[in-house]
């Protein structure tokens, strides 16, 4: 037990970031799903991916100050801690954006026959852009936004 406690411990950053991150992938996912069910593909592929964006930006924001990075930033200094994680949140939602568009719209019509179902398929693409995400949006913030001092 003194061992798991020692573990988690020393890699507790890293084990909050996959934990709290893996939940904000979820929301992503359930969101984007939820428009394609809702209002199709070429919305949750377009706008909606943007409104998910914004929400999971929100929320990521939050865990991450909170429980990831446990900053103690108040103020003006926060309020700039938050400028800088939106700043580099928006240039991975552009990579987002711009992965699904490849995707979706690009790819997808040329292999529709390799896939039954659209939605599947777009799903896919919204997973593995997921994982670029995830990726960026760490390095952004250990190295950039929540560096310790």
């Amino acid at each position: 037990m003194e061992k798991i406690k020692d573990f988690i411990t020393k890699y507790y950053e890293g084990l909050a970031y996959l934990f709290f991150g893996g939940v904000a992938t979820l929301l992503n996912l359930v969101i984007f799903a939820l428009f394609q069910a809702l209002f199709g593909t070429p919305f949750a592929a377009g706008i909606g991916n943007v409104i998910d964006n914004v929400i999971c930006i929100l929320f990521a924001y939050w865990t991450n100050h909170t429980f990831v990075f446990k900053s103690e930033n108040k103020g003006g200094a926060a309020l700039a801690e938050f400028g800088q994680f939106v700043s580099c949140r928006i240039l991975t939602m552009v990579m987002d954006q711009a992965i699904i568009w490849l995707g979706v719209s690009l790819i997808g019509p040329h292999i529709a026959f390799a896939v039954a179902n659209d939605q599947l398929w777009a799903m896919g693409v919204k997973l593995f852009s997921q994982v670029i995400v995830i990726l960026s949006n760490y390095v952004f913030s250990k190295l950039f936004i929540f560096k310790k001092k």
